[in-house]
């Protein structure tokens, strides 16, 4: 009887570890919140503001705000399961629909609000859908 207890703590004890890395694997939503809620400012703001001025100032914040939530995700002591692949995923399909944005502002949407309004929630989607699905397998696991 000595084996079946010492087995049923060591599941105890893996049941525990298991239960804190889900707790402090919320970063990732987090993550990508932050993200999804900077393109409403950012893309419209790289869309509408021309100029070297508009330019140098909307890069500079993207880049500070890269490179916070980089420290950020560094510093994290769990990565989720799947991390790379869903995360290439999001930015790969955030940089096309970054692009394309991009693209159609030069060449149909110049300076159109209209045009920025929905461009912005267009290219926040890809982070908000990968937040809730963070957010989803974080509730069916515990």
């Amino acid at each position: 009887m000595a084996g079946h207890a010492d087995a049923v703590a060591a599941l105890h004890g893996a049941a525990r570890i298991e239960a804190a890395a889900r707790g402090r694997s919320r970063w990732y939503a987090v993550y990508l919140w932050v993200l999804g809620a900077w393109q409403l400012a950012f893309v419209p703001a790289v869309v509408l503001w021309h100029g070297p001025a508009g330019t140098g100032t909307s890069c500079a914040m993207n880049a500070a705000l890269v490179s916070g939530l980089s420290v950020y995700a560094a510093r994290q002591p769990v990565v989720p399961r799947g991390f790379a692949r869903r995360h290439y995923t999001v930015i790969g399909t955030w940089a096309a629909l970054y692009v394309l944005t991009i693209m159609l502002s030069v060449t149909v949407g110049r300076d159109s609000v209209p045009f920025a309004a929905v461009a912005a929630p267009v290219c926040a989607l890809p982070f908000a859908v990968a937040a809730v699905g963070v957010m989803g397998e974080r509730r069916r696991r515990t």
